[in-house]
């Protein structure tokens, strides 16, 4: 029902990447091109343009080394989060290949609800617009993804179309539309290489801050509005995002919010910060003109010394992790985009359907595991807890009881609305 329109082949591979110049060229995996040099990856991967009602297919290679230089696992699973797909193309844990094997995953880039509530097409209410990929092997996740396995997949529509002359009139992509994943890492003090403490059960810190695989960069922006997709990599770590002006802490400086995880909010936000928890995903609106000539930053205030979860307090300004310095240039830029404050995006779809069954679960830690309603996942993954019907609602009540640990929940497949934070 969905041939692919388009095919598109990545290599996973090892490579020396940098990602400071005061540190040694760093062992990482990565995704490569069928066109890049055998000793070429990308982390971040390559960022997937893809469009609604055009399906593609992606060939993923495992050309990873036998030899993981202290921490991973070759086998992988490439998971779309968030995305709507079928289930032999999610990426599901228990769904790894070895190395020197291939796997194909069908993504239809079609909306929800195209044969059941809204046929043929699907209710574009449910459209996405920022999508991550990272691997997902079963046990090996973080290991896996600190290690460079990620990268981003972006969704338009012809509402949101990455170009600033139509549609919404977001910042045209790619030029004002830029994707930024936030993560920590430790680095070896001795040999300056990427470190995992593997014997850590209790969420792993590190200690340099980086944004689309390197530490701290700079990126030199217009007097114009921009739209960013922030990401959180993990694997532990949460945010509380400001701008900072250095010549004025006291600013409350302003931007929107214009998305939740992958779905426009419908209208955008006007907020003075945000928090992001591991695999959560914010679109912003910065406006730059009021910062022209000058350099500002992009600064998490959330104190976090425990790799369980923050600790809520908030930093004063200026003494928070700088992750991003914005070096604005002077004069004026053209700026074709719409005002947020003017903006309207897709309503909510309606949750007044009937659920057809509650069902709660309890998060809890057994033994430095994870349990859901006192059970442990089934490591061979064949163990069906619950079946659900197709085209039916269900209320589900998520219950975190494990002791000071804060658990960011992913459902897979389905999208859902949050009905009520207790």
């Amino acid at each position: 029902r969905f041939p692919p329109a388009r095919l598109i082949e990545v290599h996973q591979r090892r490579f020396e990447g940098i990602v400071h110049p005061a540190l040694p060229p760093q062992p990482l995996w990565g995704f490569a091109r069928p066109q890049d040099p055998p000793n070429v990856a990308w982390s971040p991967g390559p960022t997937y343009v893809a469009r609604y009602n055009e399906p593609i297919l992606v060939r993923n290679f495992n050309d990873l080394p036998a030899n993981n230089e202290g921490f991973g696992k070759p086998q992988v699973s490439t998971h779309l989060h968030n995305g709507h797909t079928p289930s032999e193309s999610d990426g599901f844990p228990c769904d790894f290949f070895n190395r020197g094997q291939f796997y194909d995953q069908h993504y239809p880039n079609a909306y929800a609800g195209f044969d059941s509530t809204h046929p043929p097409t699907g209710d574009v209410n449910e459209a996405l617009s920022t999508l991550w990929y990272h691997d997902h092997r079963v046990d090996f996740t973080s290991q896996n993804v600190y290690k460079g396995l990620l990268g981003f997949y972006l969704l338009f529509n012809e509402f949101d179309t990455g170009n600033e002359n139509t549609g919404f009139r977001l910042p045209s992509f790619p030029n004002f539309d830029i994707p930024l994943v936030l993560a920590d890492r430790s680095f070896d003090d001795d040999t300056g290489l990427l470190c995992f403490d593997l014997f850590n059960l209790d969420g792993i810190l590190g200690d340099r801050f980086l944004v689309n695989g390197k530490i701290q960069p700079f990126f030199n922006v217009q007097p114009r509005r921009y739209r960013f997709r922030v990401l959180d990599g993990g694997p532990s770590r949460f945010y509380q995002l400001y701008l900072l002006d250095p010549t004025n802490t006291n600013a409350n400086n302003t931007f929107y919010q214009i998305s939740n995880d992958g779905n426009l909010l419908p209208r955008p936000i006007q907020v003075t910060n945000f928090r992001l928890g591991v695999a959560e995903r914010v679109d912003i609106i910065v406006d730059f003109r009021p910062f022209a000539g000058k350099t500002i930053y992009l600064e998490n205030r959330l104190r976090q010394d425990d790799g369980r979860g923050p600790s809520n307090e908030i930093l004063p300004p200026g003494q928070g992790n700088k992750l991003l310095k914005f070096i604005v240039a002077g004069g004026v830029a053209a700026d074709g985009s719409a005002d947020p404050a003017t903006q309207v995006f897709y309503p909510l779809p309606p949750t007044n359907d009937p659920p057809r069954v509650t069902r709660t679960f309890r998060f809890d830690r057994t033994n430095g595991q994870w349990a859901i309603n006192n059970q442990l996942m089934d490591p061979t993954c064949q163990d069906v807890r619950f079946r659900v019907q197709r085209n039916t609602a269900e209320h589900w009540i998520l219950h975190n009881n494990s002791g000071g640990w804060s658990h960011p929940i992913h459902i897979h497949f389905e999208e859902f609305q949050i009905l009520e934070t207790v």
